[in-house]
């Protein structure tokens, strides 16, 4: 397994969380999705099931670099 992987594997369920909050908060805000539960909070959990893969991914390299950004002195 590769650094990255394993980054992105150790990460994966703190984004993972992340993006769940961020789906379930309409989800529960707006009356006509809230009535129509059982089928959008499911899709609200595979939905960050799929986004938090890539996300972990494209931050995995991140967080190993020492300077991600350009570095002046």
């Amino acid at each position: 397994m590769s650094i990255r992987f394993q980054i992105a594997a150790i990460i994966f369920m703190m984004v993972n969380a992340v993006a769940f909050g961020i789906g379930i908060v309409p989800v529960l805000l707006i009356p006509s999705l809230a009535n129509n539960g059982f089928e959008t909070i499911p899709a609200v959990v595979i939905a960050s099931l799929v986004v938090s893969a890539p996300l972990s991914w494209f931050i995995a390299p991140r967080l190993r670099a020492r300077y991600w950004r350009t570095h002046t002195r």
